[in-house]
């Protein structure tokens, strides 16, 4: 079947111009991988970093709220928790990094002063207001953590993704090209050969009648 098949030249330039239209996709895709992985890397020494400011500012909490249970009870800290009406502020705007937009925090306004809490400053204490700013940079922290977290996730997500269309075009779409060019290039030489024989034929068919 393969032998009836009479694939054109003009069949032949548009395979030529699709594997070159590959070529150039997969270098792209290669740079872009590459790219993503380098900031990938660059964002994750950051979360390290992060991660381990959080670890310490959290045991710094703990410690202080543990000096102001042990300072008042834990029914007065208690209430005074439940005085705060203020939720934290944190803007979020959103950064490109290689055509992907990841988040970033614009401002992050959760420490306050004693008298922004709600609660009353002849009622508080030294320890609650300690632990009150121990945690309050927690928070702030976590959400700088969080921030590069997400950015990281959105980054493997896109560097998988370009992984399996690089992967794609170098081991499916242009072997496949390149077998689809070698066969059309094939045909089209047999089929060359197969003209000049029957015109040699023809002339030789000639020569006999006029002979």
């Amino acid at each position: 079947m393969a032998q009836d098949i009479k694939p054109t030249r003009s069949e032949l330039l548009k395979v030529k111009k699709q594997i070159k239209l590959a070529k150039s996709g997969h270098s792209l895709l290669k740079k872009k991988r590459d790219g993503l992985i380098l900031e990938f890397f660059e964002i994750l020494k950051k979360a390290k970093s992060l991660r381990q400011e959080l670890v310490e500012l959290y045991s710094i909490a703990l410690e202080k709220t543990n000096i102001a249970r042990t300072m008042e009870s834990d029914l007065k800290i208690k209430s005074m928790a439940m005085a705060v009406r203020e939720l934290p502020e944190v803007k979020l705007e959103a950064k490109n990094i290689m055509g992907i937009l990841v988040p970033k925090i614009e401002s992050a306004k959760i420490e306050s002063k004693s008298m922004e809490r709600g609660y009353g400053i002849y009622s508080s204490s030294i320890s609650i207001d300690e632990a009150a700013d121990a945690f309050e940079k927690v928070m702030e922290k976590i959400a700088l953590v969080a921030e590069v977290e997400t950015s990281m996730k959105k980054l493997l997500n896109e560097i998988e993704k370009t992984k399996r269309r690089v992967n794609a075009l170098e081991f499916v779409v242009m072997p496949n090209l390149n077998k689809t060019k070698s066969f059309i290039q094939l045909r089209l030489e047999e089929m060359e050969r197969e003209g000049t024989f029957r015109m040699k034929k023809i002339k030789m068919k000639m020569k006999a009648a006029a002979a």
